[in-house]
């Protein structure tokens, strides 16, 4: 499964429930407002460090630019739209809106 979360974790609990209920290995993309909880430096890092323990972080590039979002949380992988089709692909989608 691959969770989608699209919602900033400051003002929205979607990240939150979304780790809670996810499997071990299963990967987390980050899109739109999302991509927040990618951030260094946030509330949300610790809670993103300790779930790397289990899960693949993704962030969309195209959100982390709009944003202006330079400094990432080590370990969370930018891809493009492509490679989130190549999610896709691997992963039935669960999305967390």
């Amino acid at each position: 499964m691959l969770h989608t979360v699209n919602k900033s974790p400051l003002s929205s609990r979607s990240l939150g429930l979304c780790l809670r209920f996810a499997q071990k290995g299963e990967p987390v993309l980050l899109y739109e407002d999302g991509v927040y909880a990618a951030m260094a430096g946030t509330s949300a890092e610790p809670l993103i460090k300790e779930a790397m323990a289990e899960h693949e972080f993704y962030a969309i590039s195209a959100d982390v630019k709009a944003r202006g979002l330079d400094k990432l949380i080590d370990g969370v992988k930018v891809i493009d739209y492509a490679g989130w089709v190549d999610l896709t692909q691997d992963h039935k989608i669960n999305n967390w809106l």
